[in-house]
């Protein structure tokens, strides 16, 4: 049983009207024109969304990772593009400045991202360091007083919108004795010269979210603009993915959510040979199914989430939640549009975009290989 207490459950009602009646009509013409519909994400903002699991001294909510996911969970029901803007948001952009960041650096770039007055990105990804991001070959040097950053970045969420004021860069800052790369964050303002966002990509799917390669060719910031301690960058890195990977689960589970309710409402409204195609069996046990992965994602996502938020280790669980919820999401698009048969190859059809949508939650955040393999480490089995 999932206790949520009557706050979480209001927050939740009120961001599932916000989904069903703002942000379900705009879906299919962003996703039709690959644009980010920014006065959704501003209304998100004025809601406080992107503020939830902040403290007020920070223009935040006050409130934990659990209402995020409850959040993310309900907007994914009825458009991923929208609900990974503000996982990404939060997790990915925010986050990481309020768990590193000096004080100064907390001042000068959350009261904006919490409000949903700005974006930022998470540049970790390249051409040769996704899931072994030891690999990175973008670098840093000091040099009088400045960050110089050469290299680049792929695949990074909220990097190039009309609001997007900076991005979090990883990169190689020296090397040990041994040779070993010491890697760290930078914090990098849109409008930096020698920092140039890219077009954005052409996707298969998530149409509508910002997604963009990211070059940098002798990019200068200040020394301050360092990120946590030097050398920490992955420690840094891997405490985001992990609590990334909470919210992330729950956007699978509002996913596989949303890919039950539509096949419902139609399997109880669509008729051949007289009668609603529910009543077969073999479409009734579908749904059951489909039900059944919902339940094991919710559990899994929250029982991540009630872990962090009271401080226990969650990393496995965290893991475990991805996972399964990414998986949920899958397997009920995939059953969704066989259900709604040719309709469900409609891109009008909100299940069609979940089949195109849901194949990249199996990637993100670490793909479902390196669950598994997080998983077993944490069994004891290298």
């Amino acid at each position: 049983m999932i206790d949520f207490d009557d706050d979480q459950l209001e927050l939740q009602a009120m961001v599932r009207g916000f989904a069903n009646e703002v942000v379900d009509p705009a879906a299919y013409e962003a996703d039709r024109t690959k644009t980010l519909p920014m006065e959704v994400v501003r209304q998100m903002g004025e809601m406080g969304l992107f503020g939830l699991p902040f403290p007020e001294e920070y223009g935040g909510q006050g409130g934990t990772y659990v209402e995020l996911c409850l959040a993310i969970e309900e907007l994914a029901r009825v458009d991923q593009s929208i609900a990974v803007t503000l996982e990404a948001g939060v997790g990915l952009g925010a986050m990481p400045i309020f768990r590193s960041g000096t004080e100064e650096q907390k001042q000068q770039w959350l009261p904006r991202l919490t409000s949903g007055e700005a974006l930022a990105g998470f540049g970790l990804t390249e051409a040769e360091a996704g899931s072994d991001a030891g690999a990175t070959r973008t670098t840093a040097r000091l040099e009088g007083g400045e960050w110089v950053i050469d290299g680049s970045k792929q695949f990074i969420t909220n990097s190039g919108t009309p609001i997007t004021e900076l991005v979090t860069v990883t990169a190689v800052t020296g090397r040990d004795e041994s040779g070993k790369a010491e890697l760290s964050a930078i914090l990098v303002p849109t409008g930096t010269p020698g920092f140039t966002v890219e077009p954005a990509y052409d996707k298969v799917g998530w149409h509508a979210s910002d997604t963009h390669p990211l070059t940098f060719q002798g990019a200068r910031v200040p020394e301050a603009n360092l990120l946590g301690e030097r050398g920490r960058g992955f420690a840094n890195f891997i405490q985001t993915l992990d609590e990334g990977r909470v919210a992330f689960a729950a956007l699978g589970t509002g996913a596989a959510q949303g890919c039950l309710d539509e096949s419902i409402a139609y399997a109880k409204s669509r008729k051949v040979f007289g009668r609603p195609i529910g009543a077969n069996q073999h479409i009734a046990f579908t749904l059951a199914r489909m039900e059944a992965r919902v339940h094991q994602a919710r559990l899994a996502t929250y029982d991540a989430a009630f872990r962090l938020v009271a401080g226990k280790p969650f990393k496995k669980q965290a893991s475990i939640a991805k996972m399964v919820a990414s998986e949920a999401a899958m397997d009920n698009a995939r059953d969704a549009t066989q259900i709604f048969g040719g309709y469900g190859f409609m891109n009008e059809y909100r299940v069609a975009r979940h089949y195109r949508d849901s194949k990249v939650i199996e990637i993100g955040e670490g793909t479902t290989e390196v669950q598994l393999m997080i998983i077993a480490r944490e069994l004891g089995f290298s």
